[in-house]
């Protein structure tokens, strides 16, 4: 994992022009295929741990086979802000409509959309993929591979993750299963609201307004050694306790976002 995090913060400190989006090292999420289970990390502190689905096609980066890519992402947009659960989002917009868990025939993306922007060669298509990770209406399939694409969690859960996530939150979708890390320290109540205030401060109802300006060379290279150093530490300590591990038409973006192709599903 130590020389996993090395290539990625490598990689943003030489090639800063691939990032449109600011990278937060802070917050981190590492999706495992294996176990189809996703776990947020803040920190170096496990938060908590979802239940996913990754692609029924398989792992890759290929145009038109629909498979879920490996590798460092990072959050490129929010979208769905205040949306009700269950609330359906064609081209990123919300319909109107809303479904319930487990409505029979119905697959659209659901109740939040987290878009995930590729940081290495072998993801370099997942924003243009429209890669995202989002609600579903089939949450009886979530626990096995069965998305298109995409990362797929229950409605709930979604709502619980996107409210955590700051935009440019680092994201690895690893085909092995999650590592072992310690729980976060808890935080007071009162740091928890002035966070959620200041991450929701400037976006619009359904979505943030813009991402944030891109990091310079230097910022981007303190931020990765020092959460290089905090992920050092956290394993070695872990090592001393715990034996080893749908349609094609343009979208519309919020105000300040790219437009990109269209996936034909989720």
């Amino acid at each position: 994992m130590l020389r996993s995090l090395a290539v990625m913060f490598s990689l943003i400190s030489v090639a800063p022009a691939l990032f449109a989006t600011q990278v937060d090292p802070s917050t981190r999420l590492v999706i495992s295929v294996r176990d189809q289970k996703l776990m947020l990390l803040q920190n170096g502190g496990k938060v908590a741990t979802y239940p996913i689905s990754t692609s029924m096609f398989g792992l890759g980066d290929y145009w038109g086979r629909m498979t879920t890519p490996l590798g460092y992402l990072a959050v490129a947009q929010k979208i769905g802000d205040h949306a009700p659960i269950g609330a359906v989002f064609h081209t990123r917009r919300f319909t109107g409509e809303i479904l319930a868990p487990n409505a029979p025939g119905r697959d659209p993306v659901i109740t939040r959309i987290i878009w995930l922007r590729g940081l290495e060669a072998q993801n370099a298509h997942a924003f243009s993929r429209c890669i995202y990770i989002h609600g579903t209406p089939q949450e009886k399939t979530i626990g096995r591979p069965a998305s298109y694409g995409c990362i797929r969690m229950k409605s709930n859960d979604v709502t619980a993750l996107y409210n955590q996530l700051t935009l440019g939150a680092i994201v690895q979708i690893v085909p092995d299963r999650l590592p072992k890390v310690p729980k976060a320290a808890p935080v007071s109540s009162s740091s928890t609201l002035m966070a959620m205030g200041e991450k929701t401060k400037g976006q619009d109802q359904f979505g943030s307004t813009s991402a944030p300006a891109p990091l310079t060379v230097e910022q981007m290279r303190m931020g990765g050694a020092l959460a290089a150093e905090r992920q050092k530490s956290q394993t070695n300590t872990t090592r001393e306790s715990i034996a080893h591990p749908t349609d094609k038409a343009p979208p519309v973006l919020n105000k300040g976002a790219v437009t990109a192709q269209n996936s034909p599903r989720a």
